[in-house]
């Protein structure tokens, strides 16, 4: 059976693990995590907790987080990050990954 020419669609839920399974795997080759695990944590809870958040609010929440830890971070790029965060259901791997990405030094 050729797959030529044919769509190959994909559940939310293998697009999904596809995404944490490239995170990790960028995660084990990169030694400097800026995190920690308690702070993404505490972070994810606030996110879950405040339910009815939207993506202005989350981005903004984003945005406090790192500038309580001394980076810069556009509120664009924070919305962006914030957005691909909730589509992830807030798994800690992608939420590490973006919190990495927007982190800049100042």
């Amino acid at each position: 059976m050729s797959l030529i020419g044919k769509v190959v669609e994909r559940s939310e839920s293998e697009v999904m693990t596809a995404m944490i399974d490239k995170v990790m795997n960028e995660r084990v080759t990169n030694d400097k995590d800026r995190f920690t695990a308690t702070e993404l944590a505490a972070l994810r809870s606030d996110l879950l907790q405040g339910g009815m958040m939207d993506s202005y609010e989350a981005a903004e929440l984003l945005q406090v987080f790192l500038m309580g830890r001394g980076y810069g971070v556009s509120p664009k790029a924070a919305l962006d990050a914030a957005g691909r965060v909730e589509m992830a259901g807030c798994a800690l791997p992608v939420l590490q990954h973006e919190l990495e990405n927007l982190a800049m030094v100042m």
